[in-house]
């Protein structure tokens, strides 16, 4: 592969018609003359079809990797338990944060695939102990890198070229390290200055033989693990599957990256920018993308300093994830510090493209109704739409689903519960939920996953925005822009549609009577119900 010419980097902003682009463009897009865009709708369709093969139950697993798994997390788990047998904790946090920092260590040593597991429990602030959440964010740009000849040799494999006859500059330290590549400041024969992802060299292989070995390990696991919760470990290991075959090939990355960039541009959201994706530099395990600046999402003094309206980022970015996903089907799907930063005139940019939330037909219609459910307080619609997007079995019995939950009851406000009560009030949900067979489909389990993001985002950026109020405008905002289109798509007089958020106040455990809720509220009341439950389960 040959360097690109002069002629074919000239900036220009004629791409920024179509897609969510920086207006001082290095190189132009065309969509008809990009070679890897056009393979990779059937790359895409390929790691499907490849998921259910890689997650059927073997008789035998691959021995060697399943001994080697076995053997560093016992490793890690066993001094953890004997420190905590032997009572030599000061208390539970102390406990949890030896255990995480041990796992993550372990994590690290057993590769790409536990890494990206790691990866994804980090971006579940609330739903997992903070201690773990906190240490396994490191899994996300801080893996230790593969050697700069490792990089080398992979770049001019894919190429078929020397490195220095692609690049006049390339950094040897990697400016980010992560699961499946890390990424390299460059500099491109023609000036530009550029990012490189490299895919680690085994990680492809090592990927597939460590599904296998989860695959055959999952059937044993069934009905011993208490965090299988909403899925059984066989369905656990086939949606870790669907959301880590793709990332392997990086055209399909960059082909997400225009989809996402064209979805933004459509929806106006001018608050979002897309790196571009080089044209003629991207293969299976390189990808080549234009360089952008700002700020890690993290630093609000910084952005604060420069003017930025943090409230603003959030809620440009709440209203861009959930338009994506009801409007278009299409939405980034992992979300996390980590694959965005705020640049200086406050605009988001969104990294790295491996996973993206694809609702298609009657999935998206689904997604429709629930979120449209939501907002109208109508309790059986939105189990209905549940069981069609793949939540539930299509046989399940909504009426008893209402009942055994009490999902039509009076909200009971969790904070007036004891520890003992939360406990039973959860093992309760669960059980239910597994008795009827409740799973979490891969665009749910993004979508779920990427609130949960905005979730602990809103408390850095923006602690005191109001939730209720911010839910109601949204709606609002949505009845406007799209109320007409949704309507007819739904069959449903979208003028007849009636606001209520008290099935939201519910997801909250708050009565009807409540009119507003700041995330520091909110953060008070969950500190209070984890406290209680940590203390009994702590007895």
């Amino acid at each position: 592969m040959n360097p690109p010419s002069p002629s074919s980097t000239h900036a220009s902003p004629q791409d920024c018609e179509w897609a969510a682009f920086d207006a001082h463009g290095q190189w132009v897009l065309v969509e008809d003359e990009i070679s890897w865009l056009k393979t990779a709708p059937a790359l895409r369709d390929d790691a499907r079809r490849e998921v259910p093969v890689l997650t059927k139950a073997s008789k035998t697993p691959p021995i060697t990797r399943l001994f080697e798994v076995v053997w560093v997390l016992g490793r890690a788990i066993l001094p953890w338990w004997l420190k905590k047998r032997t009572r030599r904790f000061s208390d539970s946090s102390e406990s949890r944060a030896y255990l995480s920092l041990r796992m993550r260590k372990a994590i690290e040593r057993l590769g790409s695939t536990y890494i990206k597991l790691a990866q994804i429990i980090s971006s579940g602030e609330g739903l997992f102990p903070a201690e773990l959440v906190d240490e396994f964010k490191k899994c996300r740009d801080q893996v230790p890198p593969i050697p700069f000849d490792e990089v080398r040799r992979v770049i001019e494999e894919e190429t078929g070229a020397s490195l220095e006859h692609t690049f006049a500059t390339f950094d040897r330290t990697p400016l980010a390290a992560a699961s499946i590549a890390q990424v390299h400041v460059a500099t491109l024969r023609t000036g530009e200055e550029v990012v490189v992802k490299v895919q680690r060299p085994v990680v492809s292989k090592l990927v597939r033989k460590d599904l296998r070995v989860m695959a055959w390990l999952a059937p044993h696991l069934v009905g011993r693990i208490k965090v299988s919760a909403l899925a059984n470990p066989p369905a656990l290991v086939e949606l870790f599957a669907e959301t880590i075959v793709e990332e392997l090939d990086f055209r399909i990355e960059a082909s997400n990256m225009l989809d996402v960039a064209k979805v933004l541009k459509e929806l106006k959201q001018d608050g979002y920018v897309i790196p571009r994706p080089h044209p003629t530099l991207v293969t299976r395990r390189i990808l080549v993308m234009q360089r952008l600046h700002g700020f890690k999402f993290d630093d609000v003094a910084g952005m604060k300093e420069a003017g930025i309206d943090t409230e603003a980022v959030i809620r440009t970015g709440m209203i861009a994830f959930m338009e994506g996903a009801m409007i278009y089907g299409v939405f980034h799907g992992d979300l996390h510090g980590g694959n965005l930063f705020v640049q200086e005139d406050g605009r988001t940019a969104l990294l790295d493209f491996g996973i993206v939330g694809r609702l298609t037909g009657a999935r998206r219609m689904a997604f429709l109704r629930l979120m449209l459910n939501a907002t109208t307080n109508n309790v059986t619609g939105q189990v209905e739409a549940l069981r069609d997007l793949g939540a539930l079995p299509m046989d399940t019995d909504i009426e008893a689903v209402i009942k055994d939950l009490n999902l039509g009851a009076p909200v009971i406000d969790p904070t007036t519960l004891s520890g003992e009560e939360l406990v039973q009030e959860v093992q309760r949900v669960v059980k239910a939920m597994l008795g009827y067979g409740a799973r979490l489909p891969k665009e749910l389990m993004l979508y779920v996953k990427n609130m949960v993001f905005l979730d602990g985002a809103i408390a850095r950026l923006a602690p005191d925005l109001d939730l209720l109020a911010e839910i109601a405008n949204i709606s609002m905002l949505f009845a406007e822009r799209h109320g007409e289109r949704l309507g007819r798509e739904l069959g449903i007089d979208h003028t007849a549609v009636e606001i209520n958020l008290d099935s939201v106040k519910a997801g909250f455990g708050v009565d009807a009577s409540t009119n507003s809720m700041t995330y520091r509220d909110l953060q008070k009341r969950r500190e209070l119900i984890q406290k209680r439950m940590r203390e009994h389960v702590g007895r």
